[in-house]
């Protein structure tokens, strides 16, 4: 047998210095302590009124939430929080996708802070209709904005709502002003043509164009053009300034075409550039000069009226909905009539007619 000893390998590490614990095992069981305990509605209020950001979290999640158990807590904390609302300016951002939408609200949402605004950037990210997942990756994309101390970023997923909105955004807004926020943005998903529901839920609706991309076409249609209250071409840098110079003239000329706003408010038409922040001072500008005058001329008020009222019809209309699918006799019939207009055994209207007179005798 050899004597000799075995050489160890090169890679092999010698001892050193063991590193310090960088986590407490304390502190990760009370945060995992913490999440399991729900709190009452009445904690939950008094953390939002208090800013507490977990606090509004967790409320927002609740409201959001299709569980049928959640639903009292959820409108004991909205009723709860309506007095201490309404407080904010309310601001819907839509453009098609790769606008530049999360950049151009970073380089504003940043511009807002600096002047001292508490912000609450509401982003909505479109679901599958496959796999109904959302990405939510709203908050990677807006690094800087994230780590500021007067900003608050809420990814939702749109679920099955049309309009460019989640199914809760309406009252996580009051959650928002509840807790101190005094300007809202609500990024909608970005479909382009259809942000119907955003509309009836803020003050100012801007909307996002970019130069040579055919946008200039859609300048003489109707329907999200007539919404919007200005139009900002975005990505106004480099080789695209000249571009988007002609993009300014060409929806000016739009804009012309549409009748006259019922505000009395003329829609305006900048550039700017949401890496340069070249032009986002003057987007401010804009809004606060569209505030002034709505206020001035009463027409703030009156359309936080048509708002509400709007609201509670649309509130009505989802719980009728809900109480629907959730009925025991029609979660019994709905699979087996499906089947049955599956197989050409009955029409789909008479289906429905079906179904709607069994949940009207229960």
């Amino acid at each position: 047998m050899s004597t000799h000893k075995k050489q160890g390998s090169s890679l092999n590490e010698k001892p050193g210095i063991s590193q310090p614990e960088i986590t407490s095992g304390a502190s990760i069981e009370q945060i995992l302590r913490f999440r399991r305990i729900q709190p009452s509605a009445q904690e939950l209020v008094s953390g939002i009124l208090a800013g507490n950001i977990t606090a509004l979290s967790r409320a927002i999640t609740l409201i959001e939430s299709t569980n049928p158990n959640h639903l009292a807590k959820a409108n004991e904390i909205i009723n709860a929080c309506l007095p201490h609302a309404n407080k904010s300016v309310r601001i819907g951002i839509t453009g098609v996708p790769g606008v530049g939408k999360s950049t151009f609200i970073e380089a504003f949402g940043k511009q807002l802070t600096g002047l001292g605004k508490k912000l609450a950037v509401l982003a909505v990210d479109p679901s599958s209709s496959f796999s109904h997942g959302s990405i939510l990756g709203d908050k990677t994309r807006m690094e800087e904005l994230v780590k500021d101390e007067n900003a608050f970023i809420r990814p939702s997923a749109s679920g099955e709502t049309l309009g460019g909105v989640a199914r809760k955004t309406r009252e996580t807004i009051i959650l928002c002003e509840a807790a101190g926020f005094d300007t809202i943005l609500i990024e909608t998903v970005g479909v382009g043509q259809s942000e119907t529901a955003v509309h009836s839920m803020v003050d100012f609706f801007l909307l996002l164009k970019i130069a040579g991309a055919g946008d200039e076409l859609q300048g003489i249609k109707r329907g999200i053009m007539e919404m919007a209250d200005a139009i900002v071409i975005n990505k106004a840098d480099g080789d695209n300034i000249k571009k988007a110079r002609l993009a300014k003239t060409e929806f000016n000329r739009a804009l012309h075409l549409f009748p006259a706003k019922k505000s009395g408010w003329q829609p305006t038409v900048t550039t700017c550039s949401a890496i340069t922040h070249e032009g986002i001072p003057e987007v401010w500008q804009t809004i606060l000069d569209y505030f002034k005058m709505a206020k001035n001329s009463l027409y703030f008020q009156e359309k936080r009226k048509e708002q509400n009222q709007f609201w509670m019809m649309e509130t009505i209309n989802e719980q009728l909905k809900t109480n629907f699918y959730n009925h025991p006799e029609i979660i019994a019939e709905l699979d087996k009539n499906k089947k049955a207009v599956q197989n050409d055994e009955i029409s789909p209207f008479a289906a429905a007619t079906i179904l709607l007179e069994l949940y009207k005798k229960g």
